[in-house]
């Protein structure tokens, strides 16, 4: 399937799916529009497209749950598999294989177009007239520091020595019309970036971008090898380079069908108070803390531009089905590089980036003779534990045999009741904590240190007590299952 080359065929794409509601009525971009969007994540519904927002005074629309769980139950990853280029009817094993190998993949470098050939040019602010007034800023949770202006859209630095820019998605709260602020939190790649303009005394330049390719946000979203080129890694995902636009006063490239871009200057101090907002764990943050402020110096839209909003909290949204997933790859990424036997990786989407499942094949014990399942299990910690970054930010990883489906939720749910000692086989690292990480000590939060566990799940080997399903697939002959499908509407 052909890659989509802008948010407005990405939303033509989902609503020919059945997966787009179109909000006609004026909606609010106080809280209301997010509320709506929130309520659409926890039902399952079609992504909303607000088409009349009350605040608004240049015909802008806002898109809620760009990419989370389909409405559709028959293809429910279809927001995450279409933003990737993948058919909507993709599964998770397939998706996580395909980003896996868009990894070790050469990178197709961007090509730059002319003003007259990028969309988002059609308007330009500059100056005084370059505000974030003339915009709709949604509310996204009532108890934020305030109007979060930036939610699914990318930023885009990069080091001073112009040797790595960086795409990286980091929530953004509206000050006034010509100032943000929003984190900027090393090791994350864009505080490096950050940092190492601060440590110069200068403002680093940015580029703010809402929408254009699907695959933007969702490689901004995912963690990625420190120095890697975004937009190259796009390329080689789309299979073409990506088109990309010089801005109006930086020295920055930005995507050309992007809907809005913002560019300016981020301080190189810590002067400004930021948050709280909503968490992915799910709970309402009441911790803020002091973030650089981002000036506002050029602003340029397409037309009626379109706005993208997530309002993040319990799951499932965009947190957990796209920066989840790219956890996943980097895990399942780790592994083979370790030349562990495995089949895939996931992360449940309602479990919030908690928790992680490795499966492996049936024949694992021949790919490791002499290897019982504690070793192998203890080894496939290792490899997650040695491999930095995000993947030590993972409390709970369960290592099942791969007659699961980890996606499937009621597979996963049977195999985890029923497959776990409830004391014994397991191991714990110790590793990465956040704050808001509810599920640890109030020490170990502060602290940001604790265990990493992972659970042998593993059955006994065939002939050695493993036993099968007593299910429709596996407790009947073929030829009786056969009878029963095919007459099962007589």
């Amino acid at each position: 399937m052909s890659h989509i080359v802008d948010l407005r065929a990405y939303i033509d794409a989902l609503a020919a799916l059945g997966d787009l509601k179109t909000v006609g009525r004026p909606v609010s971009a106080d809280l209301e529009a997010a509320a709506h969007t929130r309520r659409s994540y926890e039902l399952r519904a079609p992504a909303p497209l607000f088409t009349d927002v009350v605040e608004d005074r240049i015909g802008m629309r806002l898109f809620g749950a760009p990419a989370g769980v389909s409405a559709r139950p028959d293809m429910p990853l279809a927001r995450i598999a279409l933003s990737v280029g993948l058919p909507p009817e993709t599964d998770a094993a397939t998706l996580v294989d395909h980003l896996v190998r868009t990894r070790d993949a050469a990178p197709v470098p961007p090509r730059t177009v002319s003003r007259e050939n990028a969309p988002c040019k059609e308007n330009v602010l500059l100056g005084d007239e370059a505000t974030l007034d003339r915009f709709a800023v949604p509310r996204i949770h009532e108890g934020d520091g305030g109007d979060y202006l930036n939610t699914w859209g990318v930023i885009i630095a990069k080091t001073p020595d112009g040797q790595w820019t960086n795409w990286s998605i980091s929530r953004i709260m509206k000050l006034d019309g010509k100032r943000m602020t929003g984190l900027v939190v090393p090791p994350q790649h864009l505080g490096l970036v950050w940092q190492a303009w601060a440590e110069r005394g200068e403002p680093m330049p940015y580029a703010l971008v809402q929408g254009g390719a699907p695959a933007i946000p969702f490689v901004g979203g995912i963690p990625l090898p420190r120095g890697v080129d975004e937009a190259g890694y796009i390329g080689a995902l789309h299979g073409e380079p990506l088109d990309l636009v010089r801005c109006e006063t930086i020295d920055l490239e930005v995507p050309a069908h992007a809907e809005v871009v913002i560019e300016g200057h981020l301080s190189a101090e810590r002067d400004s108070l930021e948050g709280p907002f909503g968490e992915y764990a799910g709970y309402a943050s009441t911790h803020t803390s002091l973030q650089p402020v981002y000036s506002v110096e050029a602003i340029t839209y397409r037309d009626r531009p379109i706005w993208p909003v997530v309002a993040e909290g319990r799951p499932a949204d965009e947190y957990h089905t796209v920066t989840g997933t790219g956890r996943a790859v980097n895990v399942l990424h780790a592994l083979r590089r370790a030349d562990l036997p495995v089949t895939t990786v996931w992360m449940p989407f309602l479990a919030a980036m908690h928790w992680t499942v490795v499966t492996v094949p049936e024949d694992w014990r021949a790919a490791l003779p002499g290897v019982d399942s504690a070793e192998f299990v203890r080894r496939i910690g290792e490899a997650i534990h040695n491999s930095g970054g995000p993947s030590a930010m993972m409390p709970v990883t369960f290592v099942l045999d791969d007659d699961i489906d980890p996606a499937n939720e009621a597979d996963l749910l049977w195999a985890l009741a029923t497959r776990l000692h409830p004391r014994d086989r397991s191991a714990a690292w110790d590793g990465v904590v956040l704050p808001f990480m509810t599920c640890y000590s109030e020490e170990e939060r502060k602290a940001m240190r604790g265990p990493s566990v992972v659970h042998d799940g593993l059955l006994p080997a065939w002939g050695e007590g493993r036993m099968r399903h007593s299910s429709f697939a596996q407790a009947y002959p073929a030829d009786v299952r056969r009878k029963v499908v095919d007459h099962w509407d007589d």
